[in-house]
């Protein structure tokens, strides 16, 4: 089954930390605060940072960041729930550490006033999105784990299926 082999993951259950760090700490928690708090995290933020549409990326974003963020924690479809993450972290890469680091506006994305410009001040910024970029990656190529619904998905279906090519006993 195709499905299956997005599903399966052959890692040790200790993944559930990459997945409770990618997920809980950080896109379920900011996904919702841009929901919640839309003027100060949502589309106010996006209109500071020059993001086009803010009043419909701003909430859209919150939502793909709370949903996927939710599946990445339960470790349910994790290699799906991680692509849009991705495109997230490189969007927000771009639109707010690249105009960081040359200290000037890109394309229709803007430099923040009074910050500290330049690959240092960059990298300090960037910390957080490379660390959930790269967590998100690893989720990417290892799955969601052997603690994962996953993982329990998968065991239930290897084993399903196991049961039904053994010869009856007699």
């Amino acid at each position: 089954m195709m499905i299956s082999r997005w599903l399966v993951t052959r890692t040790t259950g200790w993944t559930v930390l990459v997945r409770l760090l990618v997920g809980g700490v950080v896109f379920f928690p900011e996904g919702l605060q841009k929901l919640l708090f839309p003027a100060l995290l949502g589309a106010g933020r996006f209109v500071k940072i020059g993001i086009p549409w803010p009043e419909v990326m701003g909430p859209f974003v919150g939502v793909v960041e709370t949903v996927c963020g939710l599946l990445i924690i339960l470790g349910l479809l994790t290699r799906f729930a991680v692509v849009p993450l991705i495109i997230v972290m490189i969007v927000a890469l771009v639109s707010t550490k690249l105009p960081l680091m040359l200290g000037h506006d890109v394309w229709i994305f803007h430099a923040p006033v009074g910050a500290r410009y330049g690959f240092w001040g960059m990298a300090h910024e960037a910390r957080t999105d490379l660390c959930m970029l790269l967590g998100a990656l690893f989720l990417l190529i290892t799955g969601g784990g052997g603690w994962s619904v996953d993982g329990w998905l998968c065991r239930r279906q290897l084993s399903s299926h196991t049961a039904t090519e053994l010869p009856l006993q007699e």
